[in-house]
């Protein structure tokens, strides 16, 4: 079984009546060959206002060792978000994306979905593998 701690940084948008804005960091661990179980922290603003917004995720990855190319997953969860007039305003997050090499150490990921608004997110993750992996490459 193919597992991997990833740690990741990367930008948020959720485009509603009101939108947020951020940039942040997350963790994730894969939990079993194709299932991960993953943390997003942002800070940005949320209709001008300093904001905040965390996500907690179980998502399914179509090829997780894959080596080249781009891998695909989709997941659902769950986002809380918290501004000066908004004190902890909980969505529930359903996400489709795409990830350089899911089988490499290093990659970009694309996120487009739903959670308070319509979500998109992009960034750069770093995976560690077990030792008896060998990820050719980044």
């Amino acid at each position: 079984m193919l597992t991997a701690t990833e740690a990741g940084v990367g930008g948020v948008a959720v485009f509603a009546a009101r939108d947020f804005v951020g940039g942040g960091v997350g963790v994730g661990r894969r939990v079993s060959a194709q299932t991960r179980v993953a943390v997003f922290g942002a800070g940005g603003t949320f209709a001008t206002q300093p904001a905040g917004r965390l996500e907690a995720t179980v998502q399914f990855l179509l090829t997780p060792a894959a080596r080249a190319g781009a891998g695909l997953y989709g997941g659902t969860g769950f986002a809380v978000e918290t501004a000066r007039d908004r004190h902890g305003v909980a969505y529930l997050v359903a996400v489709i994306g795409a990830e350089a090499a899911p089988g490499r150490r290093a990659g970009w990921y694309l996120e487009l979905g739903l959670g308070g608004g319509v979500r998109g997110a992009v960034g750069w993750r770093w995976r560690r593998f077990p030792g008896w992996w060998a990820p050719r490459g980044r």
